[in-house]
């Protein structure tokens, strides 16, 4: 598992299965976020099997499936209302962790501005330099 703190709330990481479940309650979060959908790469371990291991050892779980390079405004609002819901510390996968902190550094740039978010996923080792470019450009 490779852990990838965006905020004291709020960290990322690449896929993770069933058999990480219990090193992610150790660590004391306590929400695991899906931002990958189902069938991306053959042999990932499907949403299901790691929703039912995660709520069989007390953590709360959603999906949020993104499309790589599809996003849409649905998608967004539905990624907002989950980071906004959870328990917290929430945990976010995908393939790599890169599709979560695109998501929160979408929902957080109003809030937190670009440089802040610029800050804190270049420290989780994201960068997100163009998406912040692109996002002030469009203010």
């Amino acid at each position: 598992m490779d852990l990838r703190p965006i905020t004291q709330d709020f960290t990322v990481s690449p896929q993770i299965d069933c058999a990480d479940v219990p090193a992610i309650v150790e660590a004391g979060f306590r929400s695991i976020l899906c931002n990958r959908p189902d069938g991306e790469d053959f042999g990932q371990t499907c949403y299901d099997e790691v929703a039912a291991t995660a709520k069989a050892a007390g953590l709360e779980v959603r999906a949020v499936p993104i499309v790589s390079g599809q996003m849409t405004d649905a998608d967004l609002n539905a990624f907002r209302a989950a980071i906004e819901d959870l328990p917290k510390p929430i945990l976010a996968y995908c393939r790599t962790g890169t599709r979560c902190t695109m998501l929160w550094s979408m929902t957080k740039f109003t809030e937190l501005g670009g440089d802040e978010v610029l800050r804190a996923t270049s420290k989780a080792g994201y960068d997100m330099s163009g998406l912040i470019a692109q996002l002030e450009r469009n203010q």
